[in-house]
């Protein structure tokens, strides 16, 4: 009589695929939310930052032209990293061994 391990019930796999994705919703819903503030704040505090200045350029229309550029790039950087660490951690071990 062969047992089956945690990895080859079928409830595990789908307790395993439910957690990955409630994973995957938080760090989306953090994400957009840092989204949303940088874009929303940078606009906001326009006109209390055009009186500093960053390599000459009033900072409000730094943080407009290039700083939300790279909070985004930042933002879809980390977005990338977390997924592959997430899919690494839930990915299914029967799977893997059919492939090979």
């Amino acid at each position: 009589m062969t047992t089956k391990t945690d990895e080859q019930r079928p409830g595990a796999q789908a307790a395993r695929h439910a957690m990955h994705w409630k994973k995957t919703r938080e760090v989306t819903y953090l994400l957009l939310s840092i989204w949303l503030l940088t874009g929303f704040l940078s606009i906001f505090f326009a006109r209390e930052l055009h009186d500093l200045s960053l390599l000459g350029w009033p900072l409000s229309f730094y943080l407009a032209a290039q700083g939300s550029a790279l909070i985004y790039l930042a933002i879809i950087a980390c977005y990338a990293w977390r997924m592959r660490r997430l899919d690494l951690q839930y990915r299914d071990p029967d799977r893997d061994r059919n492939q090979t």
